[in-house]
């Protein structure tokens, strides 16, 4: 006989009875509140029936099961707060994987331009700039004049502008996954420039998952095996993006977040125009609708992480900032036929990792503590 079972919520939110415990068990659980060892318990009791040979035949077991787990998720401590993950977070999430696979997707039509139609990367990245800045234009303008009396406003907006220039040119000549990989070189840069510069402190772990991730960002590169001009692009493109992350930090406190934007923008569109002239391509529908979805692409990719940060801590979000690199294998392989070799997957795998294991590491920081 399948063990009985039992799936009820008590009005705190607190899982009644999730699996076999017997009906003893399941009163003592209904007067405790929720908290994280009792959501986990339950979660273990579920994974243990679901093994047992006599429930695979009760398929009304399942329906419980689901019910359960979906009044985990939903369920509350006792400050209020989902516990797990609740309805904001979800739409945090589901908005940042529309924001990294934006991103990836405007680099495939810079790739196209670049690789295949001749288009002069200048041009490309002096339009994704131009078109961006129109676009946040009015949402920024207040920004005011006073912001470019800073020099380092201008030092971040040629970081930035140099950083895309590099990752376009590595584009041109490397796989759209590759670069990708590469190119996350960039938080640990930043990483290290903000201990070292802006004397944030770090700890040991801390290290060592960066040490991690530059193990797996060489896996990608191999140096001394197949070392190629588009991943050392690509390389630097990471390096100049990680300098522009620590400055960024380090302007946070002057100068405000649309203020940010709107002189990323504008400045890198300044730099880069004297460039531009005589690299402007032959213009026909198909170089058009690339531009703007190169440039749309970065742009609302960014856009959309903002939004997804201002619903939930960053720190929560900042793991998916890694989809990128997935994003990036799946275009790649329907855009343009590559797939990554095994040595290109595993450092991806590593920089995921430690990456991800970094980000959660923050957020189990006392806010305090962070910097």
């Amino acid at each position: 006989m399948p063990p009985r079972i039992v799936g009820r919520m008590d009005d705190n939110g607190a899982l009644a009875k999730a699996t076999c415990p017997n009906e003893a068990d399941a009163a003592a659980v209904r007067k405790k509140r929720l908290d994280k060892n009792l959501v986990m318990e339950k979660l273990m009791q579920i994974v243990v029936c679901l093994t047992r040979p006599e429930v695979s035949k009760n398929w009304a077991f399942y329906g419980i099961v689901m019910a359960n787990l979906k009044r985990i998720l939903r369920a509350r401590t006792v400050d209020g707060d989902f516990y797990l993950v609740g309805a904001r977070m979800l739409k945090a999430m589901f908005i940042m994987l529309i924001a990294m696979s934006a991103i990836p997707a405007g680099d495939a039509a810079s790739k196209i331009l670049t690789s295949e139609l001749g288009v002069a990367p200048t041009y490309v990245v002096w339009t994704r700039f131009l078109i961006g800045g129109l676009v946040i234009l009015p949402f920024t303008c207040r920004a005011g004049l006073s912001v470019w009396r800073d020099w380092r406003v201008w030092f971040r907006a040629l970081l930035i502008a140099l950083g895309i220039s590099c990752i376009t040119r590595a584009l041109q000549l490397a796989p759209l996954a590759d670069v990708f990989g590469a190119f996350f070189i960039g938080p640990l840069v930043s990483f290290v420039l903000s201990v070292w510069l802006l004397k944030e402190k770090a700890r040991a772990v801390q290290v060592f998952l960066v040490l991690l991730g530059f193990v797996g960002v060489l896996m990608i590169v191999r140096p001394g095996f197949v070392v190629t001009a588009g991943l050392g692009w690509a390389l630097l493109a990471g390096t100049l993006y990680g300098a522009f992350l620590t400055a960024s930090r380090w302007l946070a406190g002057s100068v405000a977040l649309g203020g940010l934007m709107f002189t990323q923008m504008v400045g890198s569109v300044v730099l880069v125009t004297p460039f531009v002239f005589g690299q402007f391509p032959e213009f026909t529908p198909q170089i058009a609708k690339l531009t703007v979805i190169s440039a749309l692409g970065s742009m609302v990719g960014n856009v959309l992480m903002l939004f997804a940060y201002k619903m939930q801590e960053a720190s929560k979000l900042a793991p998916f900032v890694y989809f990128q690199l997935i994003s990036a294998v799946v275009l790649g392989w329907l855009i343009f036929g590559e797939w990554p070799d095994v040595f290109v997957v595993l450092g991806m795998s590593v920089v995921i990792f430690a990456g991800c294991a970094s980000a959660l590491l923050q957020s189990r920081r006392p806010v305090a503590a962070r910097t």
